[in-house]
């Protein structure tokens, strides 16, 4: 008995593919873990996680059929999520650059912290940090979020990620050069803005 996406058996996505419900709830219950922690990396917004699940599993029967077993079925799920995602980010309203106006003061705080010293700050919150982070990912186009967070926060290899995407390795790499120089920009920006701020 398969027990994650990794081992589904050739019969069950067969049973799947000629419309078995039981085959169908057992992939469901398989292929969740996969496609909800993936979309769980890539889009920020809890309310929309559920809505973009739906999609993929929708996406997933429909196209059930196409699966030729060329690649890992895993694999082949995890390019729809990600496409998915990344189609749900395009249709979001546009995305305003956040400022330093934006941050919240406990955020504020540990910029400007992290902004004054060469080494991170060793007493700062992860949860906090990751949360500034994923604001600043936030302001980047689709692609370049779904790069980004593959290679910097998942630590995929580039190989992983045109596996993943089925993009090239140079549109990897220029996706991703192009995104870590907007965030150096917005650091920027906010490096400017603390140092101008009047003392308290």
């Amino acid at each position: 008995m398969a027990n994650d996406a990794s081992d589904i058996p050739p019969s069950l996505l067969a049973a799947a593919r000629v419309g078995e419900e039981a085959a169908w709830r057992q992939l469901v219950d398989l292929l969740y873990p996969l496609v909800a922690g993936t979309i769980r990396n890539h889009l920020r917004r809890e309310a929309d996680r559920d809505d973009v699940a739906q999609e993929v599993f929708v996406k997933i029967f429909a196209n059930l059929g196409q699966y030729a077993g060329h690649q890992p079925f895993e694999h082949w799920v995890s390019r729809i999520t990600l496409n998915a995602c990344r189609d749900w980010l395009r249709r979001l309203a546009a995305r305003p650059l956040t400022s330093y106006s934006d941050l919240t003061d406990d955020e504020r705080e540990i910029l400007e912290r992290t902004l004054a010293s060469d080494a991170p700050v060793a007493d700062e919150s992860p949860a906090m940090l990751h949360e500034l982070l994923d604001r600043l990912i936030a302001t980047l186009g689709p692609n370049e979020q779904i790069v980004i967070r593959l290679l910097d926060l998942e630590q995929r290899s580039v190989q992983d990620v045109c596996n993943l995407t089925g993009w090239g390795d140079s549109k990897v790499k220029v996706t991703a050069m192009r995104a870590r120089r907007k965030l150096a920009e917005q650091m920027q920006r906010f490096e400017l803005r603390s140092s101008s701020s009047p003392p308290p």
